[in-house]
């Protein structure tokens, strides 16, 4: 059984479809349209090392602040994620990696646990990223922390060293999708808890 979820969120600040096929059966592809070239490259990076089909969606009120388009995209993505993973029979459930990009080196550790929490322990030492419309690297946790309470998943983010900003971004990406890759693999049969649920 194909292990996808979908999500559609409208408020008065976005409206955002989401898809997300965690085995890649080429029924959701890897695409992202925020308005927002930077983010929408991290999200590719999120599906392509991730190994999942990630589709997102979103027209947001850029012409206020990046802010809501870029949390409500983690609420999305959190929440098909947990649509797609169902109740986890069989996956292995924890992954750690640490991911290098040049000088920069991010630790990552998550656990498809079912209780939310977010350590993001990440400085960033550059201001916004230039583009159209530049990109506020202070918004990354709160993608982070919309997308692990939504998913209700336990992410630890840790930034070993680096220098620029943009490195240590997109290795945050990278060990994150490598590390969701690693944990909802499935090697069993059985949840992978002893209360039996997760």
């Amino acid at each position: 059984m194909a292990r996808i979820g979908r999500r559609q969120r409208t408020t008065k600040e976005t409206e955002i479809s989401v898809a997300v096929d965690l085995d890649r059966t080429e029924v959701v592809g890897v695409s992202a349209s925020t308005g927002i070239p930077f983010f929408d490259h991290m999200l590719d990076q999120l599906g392509r090392h991730g190994g999942m089909g990630l589709e997102v969606s979103c027209r947001g009120d850029l012409e206020i602040d990046a802010h809501h388009t870029v949390e409500d995209v983690g609420i999305a993505v959190g929440e098909a994620f947990a649509e797609a993973l169902g109740d986890k029979a069989g996956v292995r459930r924890f992954a750690s990696m640490r991911v290098p990009l040049d000088e920069a080196l991010v630790d990552v550790a998550l656990d498809l646990s079912g209780r939310p929490y977010l350590h993001h322990e990440v400085e960033f030492p550059g201001e916004k990223i230039l583009g159209d419309p530049p990109f506020d690297p202070q918004l990354m946790e709160e993608f982070w922390r919309a997308f692990t309470v939504a998913a209700r998943i336990t992410l630890h983010l840790t930034s070993v060293r680096g220098r620029n900003t943009h490195h240590i971004i997109e290795a945050s990406f990278k060990g994150v999708a490598r590390s969701l890759r690693d944990a909802v693999r499935v090697e069993g049969g059985d949840v992978p808890s002893t209360k039996g649920s997760l």
